[in-house]
């Protein structure tokens, strides 16, 4: 794949009081190159708890690459790909949900934990279009 049919991508992960910093960091960092830094925010919960914001934004082509190619090697990316109607909104961005542990342990399952939105390139910027630039992304 030589063009990346987005405009950048975000990846965001909330880390709790029960869990460690360094580990949730690092399963962020499964689908992140090595030089691609990542920002840290804290929030507090309801209760009064610490809630930890890890975020990046990914820009460059070849670290959009990195992330593809982290998301396409997943064991649910067939299922990712079939979801591409209900995934990608009007505004031409794709959403995908994945697990916080498995990320952890080097694999990217669908789940709970990590938010990944992707600005899809699409011209003109319909969802069809951007549907069908998503589904030529993650093509193997």
């Amino acid at each position: 794949m030589s063009e990346v049919p987005f405009h950048y991508i975000d990846l965001r992960v909330f880390c709790y009081d029960t869990e460690a910093d360094s580990r949730v960091a690092d399963a962020l960092g499964h689908f992140l190159p090595e030089d691609v830094e990542i920002e840290r925010t804290d929030s507090e919960g309801h209760l009064g708890d610490r809630i930890g914001v890890l975020s990046t934004r990914v820009e460059r082509a070849d670290d959009m690459r990195h992330v593809l190619d982290q998301l396409r090697d997943g064991a649910d990316i067939e299922q990712i790909r079939d979801q591409l109607d209900e995934r990608v909104d009007d505004n031409c961005s794709l959403f995908v949900h994945l697990d916080k542990q498995a990320a952890y342990l080097g694999d990217a399952q669908l789940g709970d934990g990590i938010s990944l939105r992707a600005k899809v390139e699409a011209y003109p910027a319909k969802k069809d279009a951007a549907v069908e630039n998503a589904r030529d992304a993650l093509a193997d």
